[in-house]
């Protein structure tokens, strides 16, 4: 165990507390033991002197008897018990001096305190009823359970901390792209949440590189094509056609870049929208400009209004709806239109042939014979830029029209 890590020291905290705490407690139970000790005697001798007093001037009657047994002493006075007291192995024997013809012993047996009389006119043991040993027990009881406490709590403390010393091996394994650091854990503490956070911190790195993954392999793939295309193209006589078809490759290849960084915006995590309210037909506009269409090819019907929206990013998604319209629709038309809140573009053409969710997918192309003239990522942008802006997206077909609905919030 390194003397740096929290564990060693929690650990040394613990000993040198229970240490301390441990020669405290002892060194109070010895203190209380002797001041306990050194009263029982003091009584005992006060005792002893009243009854000495009482059977000097009176004898010892019953009533004497009576009384000292009230103060807390029986007295033996059968010589076979005296006997069988004295001779007891056990037994614990401090010699008083003699004064005049008295003398008085004090012995301890079994956690009792006795004082042996013998004088020419008493001969009897007066024996403490007082135990300390049930004193002594509760003692014990106490320290025993301040053990149980420490215990508790430190192994409580251990298993709070267990958590940090997985979490640091799933760290240790996180620059080796090992994102799967799910870390078993019923408590709620901060151990807890920071260890939750962390996997959820660790699962959005996983599906970062995963899509970052996808997109270079796409990347890769698309635009090959173009750039055979090109390579072809140069080995043909310059002329207006071939110029042309060089022109198209070139416009394509600049789309297909402008596609890939509107996903690198999308999918960075320091992406901060830059909102402000702008008129919808001033985005409306930039994006036909974008796509470079005709105007006659969108249909507006709208009044004016206004929507709080990133510029760049919401006309990339109103270019990509327009794009689909136009290129979908038998009539090369997309008409736009705005409803109760919602942004709809419509245009004349077969339902979709699968799920919405399945065009959010990136390069998912549904439909074989317009794929030559899509990159499969139109909606998934859409769908993304939508999402970072709070905005739902919806699609219905209705009278042999396709709509796609975007529903707004915060339009003023």
């Amino acid at each position: 165990m390194k003397k740096r890590s929290i564990l060693f020291t929690i650990n040394l905290i613990f000993v040198v507390s229970f240490l301390l705490v441990s020669l405290s407690f002892f060194a109070l139970y010895d203190i209380s033991q002797k001041k306990s000790k050194h009263m029982q005697q003091k009584r005992a001798a006060d005792i002893s002197r009243i009854f000495l007093h009482e059977c000097r001037f009176g004898g010892m009657t019953p009533e004497l008897i009576e009384e000292i047994e009230m103060l807390g002493f029986s007295v033996v006075q059968k010589k076979e018990k005296i006997e069988a007291i004295l001779n007891n192995p056990n037994l614990k024997r401090v010699r008083l001096p003699e004064r005049k013809r008295e003398i008085l012993d004090h012995f301890e047996l079994e956690d009792r305190h006795l004082i042996y009389i013998n004088t020419p006119l008493t001969h009897a043991i007066l024996q403490d009823n007082t135990q300390t040993n049930k004193y002594r027990a509760f003692s014990v009881a106490v320290y025993l359970f301040i053990v149980f406490v420490f215990g508790f709590f430190y192994f409580s403390l251990i298993q709070k901390l267990k958590p940090l010393g997985v979490l640091k091996d799933k760290v240790k394994n996180l620059g080796e792209e090992e994102f799967d650091m799910a870390i078993d854990t019923k408590s709620e503490d901060e151990i807890a949440q920071l260890a939750e956070e962390f996997y959820k911190s660790a699962q959005k790195l996983k599906r970062l590189k995963e899509a970052r993954n996808v997109f270079i392999r796409n990347i890769m793939h698309e635009l090959k094509t173009p750039i055979a295309k090109g390579k072809f193209l140069l080995e043909l006589p310059k002329n207006e056609t071939n110029d042309e078809k060089m022109h198209k490759v070139f416009y394509r290849l600049e789309s297909l870049i402008n596609e890939f960084a509107a996903i690198e915006e999308l999918i960075s995590t320091k992406k901060v929208l830059e909102k402000k309210e702008y008129l919808f037909e001033e985005l409306l506009d930039n994006a036909i400009d974008l796509l470079m269409c005709d105007e006659d090819e969108v249909q507006k019907e709208f009044a004016s209004f206004k929507i709080a929206v990133d510029f760049k990013l919401f006309s990339i998604a109103l270019k990509n709806l327009l794009d689909n319209a136009i290129k979908y629709a038998p009539d090369s038309k997309a008409e736009v239109f705005y409803d109760g809140g919602n942004i709809v573009f419509q245009n004349r053409s077969e339902p979709l042939a699968y799920a919405l969710e399945s065009y959010f997918e990136p390069f998912f192309k549904g439909d074989e014979v317009q794929s030559n003239q899509s990159f499969g990522l139109g909606l998934y942008i859409v769908k993304h830029i939508l999402d970072a802006h709070g905005f739902g997206f919806f699609y219905e077909y209705k009278e042999g029209k396709s709509r796609f609905i975007i529903q707004t919030k915060g339009v003023a």
